[in-house]
């Protein structure tokens, strides 16, 4: 009983030794929440062997950047790559001339569990970063997949330049998210008419959703009115969802990509005089789109399904170039009118994402190993993690309610590379 309870109050934490195992990197959690007006902050500590270190220093770094092509391809030199945001941080020996932060809870508690030899570190993302976006990739490719992603990592060296040797160096690959607002926007709708020659009136088409806010695997109901007060006939209807991801480091570059459709004949055709009121439902699902390649996905870390890429909010449109891929979604509704007659298009922007998880507050501020996410220990509950973990538990102390998971490594087909 004891145990069970030592068990439900205990805090996960994530850790990684770099290949020698004289420097360790402990991280209360792996996603990072966008919440406009700030970034969580990316805390943690780094436990060191003095012995092995001497007079050299041990950096950290995270790197937010977008890989464009396999590394693989890489030749003379040139990478595939382009740095959005880099931030640096001499973590050993501690500076002195530079003022000090409070240390976090989580901090203070791993210090006191580890000695002496860990120190603590502590990056602010600026709230313009890019989320962390995957591109499906194509079948048989290998290597790390198109997209944004984040790398915190720990090294010896010199000074920050060094170029970080595998043997005393740890990487962690880490996430930026963001959460579906809490409150709904407008209700999206749109009217749309056109005019034919020798045609005294025009077809009209309205069109609306139910709400702007949906979360991944919710149903849309699409609401279509068509008045025909045309001399034309409307033969087919189509609705689709289709999904924009704008490529930021290129002026042009925008993928289009269809990921729900449906068509009805019901009701058709509508001749001239006629009206007709449908709903139409969709299910966005990357299940049904697995085969598209270079379809926009919400950034792994590991190698499991995700989901379609959730909506990009822009909070200041003069750093959309700091943002890498802008992913936005639109319903379009085109009524069919035959070879000569043409197309009446309506499209309704709406936003996918997921929904913020609930905040289990506790009088004593830990959260449970068994749930999926992770809580900073103290007074204010931070949002939890939308990984899943399958590593076993490596350590636990039920005095310091604390349990060390190993990072999970990222398996692909072409071998084992680290996470």
């Amino acid at each position: 009983m004891d145990d069970a309870s030592g068990r439900r109050q205990a805090t996960r934490v994530f850790k990684k030794s770099s290949p020698n195992g004289k420097i360790t990197v402990y991280l209360g959690k792996r996603d990072f929440v966008d919440h406009i007006s700030h970034v969580d902050p990316i805390d943690g500590v780094v436990l060191i062997d003095p012995e092995y270190v001497k007079d050299r220093k041990v950096f950290g770094h995270v790197l937010a950047a977008f890989r464009y092509g396999r590394e693989d391809l890489d030749v003379l030199g040139l990478t595939f790559r382009k740095d959005l945001y880099l931030a640096f941080e001499q973590i050993f020996p501690q500076d002195n001339t530079v003022t000090k932060r409070p240390l976090t809870r989580l901090q203070e508690r791993l210090i006191k569990k580890l000695g002496p030899n860990a120190y603590p570190f502590y990056f602010e993302l600026p709230p313009h970063c890019p989320a962390s976006v995957t591109l499906q990739p194509a079948p048989g490719d290998t290597g790390k997949p198109c997209g944004v992603d984040y790398e915190l990592k720990a090294f010896v060296g010199e000074s920050q330049d060094d170029k970080p040797h595998k043997r005393n160096s740890v990487r962690l690959a880490i996430r930026k998210i963001m959460y579906a607002p809490s409150k709904q926007g407008e209700q999206p709708s749109i009217e749309v008419s056109k005019e034919f020659m020798m045609s005294p009136n025009k077809l009209h088409l309205e069109a609306s959703l139910d709400k702007e806010l949906y979360h991944h695997g919710e149903n849309i109901a699409v609401n279509v009115h068509i008045a025909n007060n045309s001399n034309r006939t409307v033969k087919k209807i189509k609705v689709s969802v289709r999904q924009f991801a704008d490529i930021c480091l290129f002026s042009t570059a925008q993928y289009k990509c269809t990921v729900a459709e449906t068509e009805s004949e019901d009701g058709c055709p509508i001749g001239p005089g006629f009206t007709l009121s449908k709903v139409f439902t969709l299910t966005p699902l990357l299940a049904n789109n697995k085969d598209k390649w270079g379809l926009a996905l919400d950034g792994q870390l590991k190698h499991e399904d995700t989901n379609l890429a959730s909506s990009t909010l822009v909070a200041d449109p003069s750093q959309r170039e700091n943002l890498g891929i802008i992913v936005q979604y639109k319903v379009k509704v085109k009524l069919c009118l035959g070879a000569l007659g043409g197309d009446l298009i309506a499209e309704l922007p709406f936003i996918l994402m997921h929904p913020k998880p609930e905040e289990e507050a506790s009088s004593i501020g830990v959260a449970s190993p068994s749930h999926r996410g992770n809580k900073e220990i103290g007074d204010v509950p931070v949002d939890t993690n939308l990984i899943q973990l399958d590593a076993e538990d490596n350590a636990q102390d039920h005095d310091d309610d604390i349990i060390f998971e190993d990072f999970a490594r990222l398996r692909l087909k072409g071998g084992e590379t680290d996470a």
